[in-house]
């Protein structure tokens, strides 16, 4: 079973290759794509290659290629049937653990 680093690591380098698949079918260039993102070539690069870069860096870079609203759309809760099933644990003020999962067997 792949590592929790590995599992992140091969998705980070999924979404930058979804990102930059998308910033060619928009027809931009790394270039001009970096320019209206805000971010340098290299932190382009590095989001592209799946190498860790800051949220708001990738979240410009999304919004300049067109997919930011799709993807703050798929992580709404009610998007999902688990989510909109579940949607009134979003309002509690913090999670709890269940008194049955913290205790020790003796």
């Amino acid at each position: 079973m792949a590592s929790q680093s590995a599992v992140l690591q091969r998705e980070m380098e999924r979404l930058g290759r979804n990102v930059r698949s998308w910033r060619k079918i928009s027809g931009l260039t790394a270039h001009i794509t970096a320019e209206r993102a805000g971010v340098s070539r290299d932190t382009l690069r590095a989001i592209e290659t799946g190498r860790s870069t800051s949220s708001e860096n990738l979240l410009s870079v999304m919004r300049t290629v067109g997919i930011l609203a799709a993807v703050v759309d798929a992580s709404d809760p009610i998007a999902s049937d688990f989510g909109s099933r579940n949607l009134a644990r979003a309002s509690v003020e913090r999670v709890r653990i269940p008194r049955a999962y913290t205790r020790i067997e003796e």
